[in-house]
């Protein structure tokens, strides 16, 4: 406790401890308010409130920071791969080269599924979103592996089998969607290669790995891992809570990225692009997008917490611009892009209202030009987001303060009412 705050209520003061985190931010501690009071506070959205302490993520909207694990995202875009950053965040620091050793030959020895999952896959419907797919998915692992007898020996070969077998399972869906046979994952190639590999190759047309390829794959990922307590996020931490299995939260997780304002973002980019494209409405689309009275958003700009501008889309669109650049990859869609950018780096309104370009809009260019189908690009921010996941899980489970998620709420329905039998009705 750094102080504390002073609270009024009728006749009485309260005085309410504040809080400090090692950065700096300050937090007024009300866990004892309505015990105290009877009061509780009131915070829509959760955009003003503190759900939990983490070690994990660091991030300053007003600055455009990004931390893991204290380390700035971007050097571990620079000089790290999404393997050795899941590892960060997992275990709180870099790994030794045994230690990545060991963490790499787990990873390939999980990496296959049971093969009577595909034929859950065969019977999903066709038209069916590969993210609800995929949450399905997830959960049913826990009936393919059951519980270990040792608590940490399981959390050990679940947060394994996850990591591993989500990348194979993604891969998989999109093979069985187009009815392609399904190519497993090979022990010589590196955890993004793979993840290609299994979604490109075929008999008739061999995939050829692209090192900048590769690490374009591992840039995204590495710039999705974590994000402190965002909707998925939370969504983990709180049906976690109640002690239910990782699968089953990580489950959460990504039916809490599928919406359009959270994970579902980047593909929303495409869609908005597809229909400019389409429609030659360009001027009508920044007209809505200027006004307030119009419900249109503009998919891609502005961000819920930085306010100055996002680490990551500096990181995410020099990535495409080197992709971009080497492949030559012709896409109407970017010409289009490309216009938008432009128009919001210099509108006085887009600059006066911080609606800038953020990660979202860059990480869909970039997946496109990879060549992943559109439906697919939550599925690929959900890999990147699992290791985030996983640590947050793994450190709420840790948590000696732990307590089971139960907001309260302010009633503003009837009150006590007479039931009315039907036939006075």
């Amino acid at each position: 406790m750094i102080g504390s705050i002073k609270l009024i209520y009728g006749e009485k003061e309260y005085l309410l401890p504040l809080v400090e985190g090692s950065e700096g931010e300050k937090a007024i501690d009300i866990s004892k308010l309505r015990q105290e009071t009877g009061l509780i506070t009131l915070d829509t959205g959760y955009a003003n409130t503190g759900s939990c302490a983490s070690s994990i993520t660091f991030m300053d909207g007003e600055k455009g920071v990004l931390r893991y694990r204290g380390i700035p995202v971007e050097q571990l875009a620079e000089k790290s791969t999404f393997k050795e950053t899941a590892y960060l965040l997992i275990n709180g620091k870099l790994p030794k080269q045994k230690e990545l050793t060991d963490f790499s030959i787990l990873l390939n020895d999980n990496s296959l599924v049971h093969e009577d999952m595909r034929a859950f896959y065969e019977n999903y419907p066709r038209s069916s979103h590969p993210m609800g797919i995929l949450s399905s998915m997830v959960n049913a692992l826990r009936s393919f592996y059951p519980a270990l007898d040792d608590l940490e020996e399981e959390i050990n070969m679940t947060v394994t089998r996850l990591l591993s077998k989500v990348r194979t399972l993604a891969a998989m869906s999109y093979k069985i969607s187009r009815g392609h046979k399904v190519v497993y994952p090979r022990p010589d190639l590196t955890y993004c290669a793979n993840f290609l590999n299994m979604m490109f190759d075929s008999p008739v047309q061999p995939y050829e790995i692209d090192p900048d390829v590769v690490k374009a794959l591992n840039v995204f990922w590495i710039l999705h891992a974590d994000h402190e307590q965002n909707c998925s996020t939370t969504a983990v931490r709180v049906v976690g809570s109640a002690r239910v299995n990782l699968y089953a939260a990580i489950s959460a997780g990504i039916a809490a990225l599928w919406g359009p304002l959270h994970g579902g973002a980047n593909q929303a980019v495409i869609e908005m692009l597809t229909d400019i494209a389409d429609n030659k409405n360009m001027k009508r689309v920044i007209e809505r997008a200027k006004d307030k009275n119009d419900p249109f958003r503009l998919m891609g700009f502005g961000h819920r917490v930085y306010k100055t501008f996002d680490p990551r889309m500096k990181i995410m669109k020099n990535m495409c611009d080197t992709l971009l650049e080497k492949s030559k990859f012709s896409d109407p869609l970017l010409e289009i892009a490309i216009e938008l950018e432009q128009i919001a780096l210099n509108d006085d309104y887009f600059i006066e209202h911080n609606l800038y370009p953020n990660v979202d809009f860059y990480s869909g260019i970039v997946l496109r030009a990879i060549g992943i189908p559109t439906n697919m690009f939550t599925v690929m921010f959900a890999i990147g987001r699992l290791p985030g996941w996983i640590a947050q899980w793994k450190e709420s489970i840790d948590d000696p303060n732990w307590k089971l998620c139960r907001p309260r709420q302010i009633y503003t329905g009837p009150n006590d009412t007479r039931y009315v039998s039907i036939e006075e009705r």
